[in-house]
């Protein structure tokens, strides 16, 4: 009998800016989601993939490398 190896799901890269933080993280299904699983509210950054803007009900893909620019003023 073979063993399936254990599922792994997909994973993104993920650049917060401007701390320039860049780690891996489980593929979220959407712009907004992302932002949720990271604790950012919508409308204080941007996300970014291949230099495009992706509005919130955009599909994040397996592989991504997303950019999260924070764009409010912290003080």
């Amino acid at each position: 009998m073979e063993t399936k190896p254990p599922f792994t799901p997909a994973e993104i890269t993920v650049i917060l800016q401007p701390e320039e933080k860049r780690f891996a993280m489980p593929r979220p299904k959407s712009a907004l989601m992302l932002l949720r699983k990271l604790n950012i509210r919508p409308g204080t950054a941007l996300v970014i993939r291949d230099q495009s803007l992706l509005t919130p009900d955009r599909e994040i893909l397996p592989n991504d490398i997303i950019t999260v620019r924070i764009v409010t003023s912290s003080g």
